[in-house]
């Protein structure tokens, strides 16, 4: 979005705001980055009358199931879960909404609660003048998706260089129209950041002197949102052919980072952080596959799978190595702060997990390596050992700090291993991890692998499996230390649509791996989900928690839970599992359907009204609803001799296919759902 003509609008009413919410008091506007690291140095107990040690009561938030909303429980902060009663009070009292959006593993939304919503001013503040309004944007997707483009709108209107991020703070007019809002905010303002204090207390007085004037530019800003949310791709007809496979193929390769791989290093920003994006390695696997399936060779395809293997299999070396994989118990952290991928952003999630658990087992199956089997076999230890619940539902996610300090759990200080180790065991350890007297994160050490294992075997003169081996109890040890420390908060609540990419995990690695064992797990996680988390007349719920089931679910929920039974029917040929992915299928369709232009809406048709309905086709740490939706309709097309579903899964890429030619970076799963579609045609 250009910023002629709306950015005037807004900035007509919003200019006195501008200081405060771009985050600048003088000199040009920090990034968010600049913003995190200069309130990180000067950051420290709230001042003035915060009283932390204070034992507020109880707030509504404590009826909540989710463990982000009750960690909110106890602020001083009148907060309201996203409801008709908060909304109500809203539209009543002519009160603007204070909305604030984020997670329980996202270590910047600690911050927030700690300083700013347990500080007794700003709490005042809000609770005189505002309708408080509390969102975990894991159970309320759609709520997230519609005011972070908001707030993105926003950003560039003003001329902000931020983009956005958790916590997500926002306010909106009484009837939730979004209004001006950022990411994190302190009490009080500081050289470089913004206090949400002032903020709101200019914003009040704003909307005590001219309220017109902001509901105006509401008015103006909730429209954009629509535009963006509801965009239609050109009415074009575009081909369905190998073209635009080809297209994202070389759109990856544009993004890839040849030396230390994965995708997105900019070197002109190289700061940025570096995310798994396991869509794109799901779309080099499908075509490396498939074009050695057609008996292709390098030469027959101009190189091509030859390049799409090289991407995908130096992208995995790189990320196993580096210190975004947990070399200790297993997984993976959530994204790299570097290009390097050697320091992680430490919260733990579940669909990052699930989906490197399907990819690892598919390029060990690829490649035949066996380090892509371990870790495979890591990964789905550590989910076993510390993701799975207790009826076989799958925990959503690991927090990233401990006693208020991001990575705590995780890093190790020099003396910390040499008490856990005997000299000969912390030699070898320094020697395989590159252990040195600096350390690699702030002192202390993010364990890595600075050259793969074999090499480190042949200059300690042994064999790689006779190093694994002496690695083993040392790395036990390790564990056993670390479970002994105190833990990160595990986000207990099951989420239909990241229980169903589970699922696949473990279901992908059970036929792979050829061991039972994950097959079974497997299929525990989906009895679970379709026994609990279904309504009497079989239509799914997004989320579980103290024991209850609630919310609807959302096109990502049957998307990725059908996806996961097809896994299933792949790994044992039951026709159960078919079967419950058909049911399922056929509801989707008849609810989530957009039968105007093809595809389906992120919310069912009988879903709470909001500003938008969107329908979006773009990968992103998930993947897109509508690409996956796309491929189920072609398997189950195929296994259930259902031609009308194969013809439901080409009017969906056919209605993004302008979209997957002008921007293929953005569609890889769409790309892999194409494929499988021109196959099936033949």
């Amino acid at each position: 979005m250009g910023r002629s003509g709306v950015s005037v609008v807004l900035l007509v009413a919003l200019f006195p705001l501008l200081a405060l919410v771009a985050g600048c008091q003088r000199g040009e506007a920090p990034t968010e980055e600049e913003v995190i690291v200069e309130e990180a140095k000067t950051r420290a107990e709230p001042s003035g009358p915060a009283a932390a040690t204070i034992e507020y009561p109880a707030n509504r938030l404590a009826d909540e199931s989710s463990l982000y909303l009750q960690m909110h429980a106890h602020n001083p902060v009148d907060w309201y879960p996203w409801g008709e009663e908060a909304l109500e009070k809203a539209r009543d009292e002519g009160k603007l909404i204070f909305l604030s959006i984020g997670y329980s593993s996202c270590f910047w939304c600690h911050v927030m609660e700690r300083e700013t919503f347990m500080d007794a001013e700003a709490a005042a503040v809000l609770n005189e003048h505002f309708v408080a309004v509390k969102v975990d944007r894991e159970e309320r997707p759609d709520l997230d998706q519609i005011y972070m483009t908001a707030l993105q709108i926003y950003f560039q209107a003003i001329g902000s260089p931020q983009s956005g991020g958790w916590p997500l703070t926002m306010v909106l007019t009484p009837d939730a129209r979004p209004l001006l809002g950022g990411t994190y905010f302190p009490p009080r303002t500081t050289d470089r950041v913004a206090g949400l204090i002032p903020l709101l207390e200019r914003v009040q007085q704003l909307w005590k002197e001219d309220p017109q004037k902001l509901e105006e530019n509401s008015r103006v800003l909730a429209t954009l949102v629509r535009r963006q949310l509801q965009q239609q791709p050109a009415a074009e007809e575009t081909p369905l052919d190998a073209r635009l496979l080809d297209g994202v193929l070389e759109a990856l390769s544009g993004q890839y980072d040849a030396e230390f791989g994965g995708f997105g290093y900019n070197p002109a920003n190289p700061r940025l952080p570096k995310f798994p994006e396991p869509s794109n390695l799901v779309f080099l696997l499908d075509r490396v596959r498939r074009d050695r399936q057609v008996g292709e060779t390098a030469e027959d395809d101009g190189g091509k799978d030859h390049q799409a293997e090289t991407m995908l299999v130096a992208t995995l070396e790189k990320m196993a190595a580096g210190g975004i994989r947990d070399h200790v118990g297993g997984g993976f952290h959530r994204y790299s702060t570097d290009r390097f991928w050697s320091v992680p952003h430490f919260e733990k999630m579940l669909y990052d997990n699930a989906q490197l658990a399907s990819v690892y087992a598919e390029a060990h199956a690829l490649t035949g390596r066996a380090e892509f089997r371990r870790i495979v076999e890591e990964i789905l230890a550590f989910v076993s050992r510390e993701m799975v619940g207790p009826e076989g539902g799958f925990y959503s996610a690991i927090d990233a700090e401990t006693q208020s300090e991001e990575g705590r759990y995780y890093v190790w200080q020099r003396d910390e291993l040499t008490d856990v180790l005997d000299p000969q065991e912390f030699q070898l350890l320094a020697g395989v991890y590159g252990i040195d007297g600096q350390g690699n994160f702030d002192g202390r050490h993010v364990l890595l692998l600075p050259r793969p294992i074999a090499q480190t075997a042949a200059v300690l003169d042994t064999t790689e499996t006779e190093l694994l081996r002496q690695l083993l109890p040392i790395r036990e040890k390790l564990l056993d230390a670390r479970n002994r420390r105190e833990r990160p908060l595990t986000d207990t609540k099951i989420l239909t649509a990241w229980t169903g990419l589970m699922i696949r995990g473990y279901a992908d690695a059970g036929r792979v791996l050829d061991d039972p064992r994950y097959v079974e797990t497997a299929a525990a996680a989906a009895d679970f989900v379709l026994e609990k988390l279904r309504t009497p007349e079989g239509r799914l719920l997004r989320t579980f928690g103290a024991g209850k089931a609630k919310l609807n679910a959302y096109l990502d929920d049957y998307a990725f839970l059908v996806d996961g039974l097809i896994a299933l029917h792949r790994a044992t040929g039951q026709p159960r599992w078919l079967e419950e992915a058909d049911r399922l299928t056929a509801i989707q369709i008849e609810s989530f359907r957009d039968d105007e232009r093809g595809g389906f809406f992120f919310t069912s048709d009988d879903h709470e009204t909001l500003l938008a309905r969107s329908k979006d086709p773009t990968d992103s740490v998930l993947p897109s609803g509508n690409a996956v939706s796309a491929g189920n309709l072609v398997y189950l097309a195929g296994a259930l001799n259902k031609p009308d579903y194969l013809d439901r899964a080409e009017q969906t890429i056919r209605a993004f296919a302008p979209l997957l030619k002008d921007v293929p970076g953005a569609l890889p799963r769409m790309a892999v759902s194409l494929a499988a579609l021109l196959k099936a045609r033949g």
